[in-house]
């Protein structure tokens, strides 16, 4: 599982033109799923995400209460190493992934967290404010 964290001053997500997600200063996180990830990675991940030491003062979201904005997304896994053509075929499908990014999302939700997410499978546009700009790759 793959997660990009991102601080920033305010992130929405909006699907044909509605926004389904909105946060003030927090982290946008989007989360990516492989073949071989389940419940040990959820947990893992989300950990890692509400204890991340990326805002002001050293402070992670648990420290601070931050909102956390969730969106799914399979391109994490694009390999473009050959050629110009990027595959996804380390991307795991809709049916095995949505539901362990559901997971992620309760599993942050279990520990305190405030959530907002994205529309699982949907045309999304993401806008976001970045703050510091601080961006973190986590690979668990």
């Amino acid at each position: 599982m793959r997660a990009v964290v991102q601080t920033v001053g305010e992130a929405r997500v909006t699907v044909e033109g509605e926004i389904v997600g909105e946060i003030g200063e927090g982290l946008l996180v989007l989360v990516g799923v492989t073949h071989t990830d389940g419940p040990a990675e959820v947990e893992k991940v989300a950990r890692k995400i509400w204890e991340l030491r990326i805002l002001d003062g050293e402070k992670s979201a648990s420290d601070v209460g931050a909102p956390i904005l969730v969106v799914s997304q399979f391109t994490l896994y694009g390999d473009a190493r050959k050629g110009r053509r990027p595959t996804w075929t380390a991307a795991a499908p809709g049916p095995v992934a949505e539901p362990l990014v559901e997971a992620v999302v309760e599993s942050l939700r279990n520990r305190g967290a405030t959530v907002e997410t994205g529309r699982f499978g949907a045309f999304m546009l993401v806008s976001s404010v970045n703050v510091g700009p601080r961006t973190v790759l986590l690979d668990v």
